[in-house]
């Protein structure tokens, strides 16, 4: 077996052992961490007066954010959710969301905005971007579901240096791990917030 498929499996592995690990957070638990994280949140990150936030709705076992949601539209920041670009299938477009913005669900069964194309904001003109993830180690890696979406999407800001958005890791504490196993697209991450520890590099 090659170094590649070793990788892989080893990805694979890692992947299935994280993700029965956040599933297996009890509801209690699931709703703690939600409140500490807007906690910790407001102690570590600093936003520019009217902000626009890319963020995601919580999907199997991920770290809920609703209440960091309404915590952000409270001081006047904008809230951009992903949805499957649907021209170009392995990307994402960010597209505001508001209380009472239609929804649908997506492939995936993740809700999502109904496209509107006024309301889809550049990636480039989000100021933070709060990014869902299976497993993250101390080196600001991250590993997703698998999809690809987030590291397509963010090809060319990885590629140009862009300024924004500013890339931050949601998860919980147990999905830490001491070293992942990274490919060359991997986007690594400038923070990882949990709901109680801050990592940034």
């Amino acid at each position: 077996m090659n170094i590649t498929n070793n990788k892989t499996i080893l990805r694979q592995e890692i992947r299935k052992e994280i993700r029965a690990r956040r599933r297996s957070l009890s509801e209690k638990d699931q709703n703690d961490a939600e409140i500490a994280l807007v906690m910790n949140f407001i102690q570590h990150i600093k936003l520019p007066t009217n902000a626009r936030v890319g963020c995601y709705l919580s999907n199997d076992g991920e770290l809920k954010t609703n209440k960091l949601i309404q915590s952000l539209r409270k001081k006047s920041n904008t809230i951009h959710l992903p949805i499957i670009h649907p021209f170009n299938a392995q990307t994402l477009l960010f597209q505001l969301y508001e209380n009472n913005s239609p929804m649908k669900a997506n492939a995936y069964g993740i809700l999502e905005p109904v496209l509107n194309c006024s309301e889809v904001c550049p990636i480039a003109q989000l100021d933070l971007l709060l990014m869902p993830l299976v497993a993250f180690d101390k080196q600001g890696n991250r590993m997703g579901m698998g999809g690809g979406y987030y590291d397509r999407t963010l090809a060319s800001y990885y590629k140009q240096n862009w300024e924004t958005p500013r890339l931050i890791g949601l998860a919980h504490d147990c999905q830490q791990v001491d070293e992942l196993p990274t490919e060359v697209w991997d986007v690594p991450l400038q923070a990882i917030l949990t709901p109680t520890r801050f990592y940034q590099w």
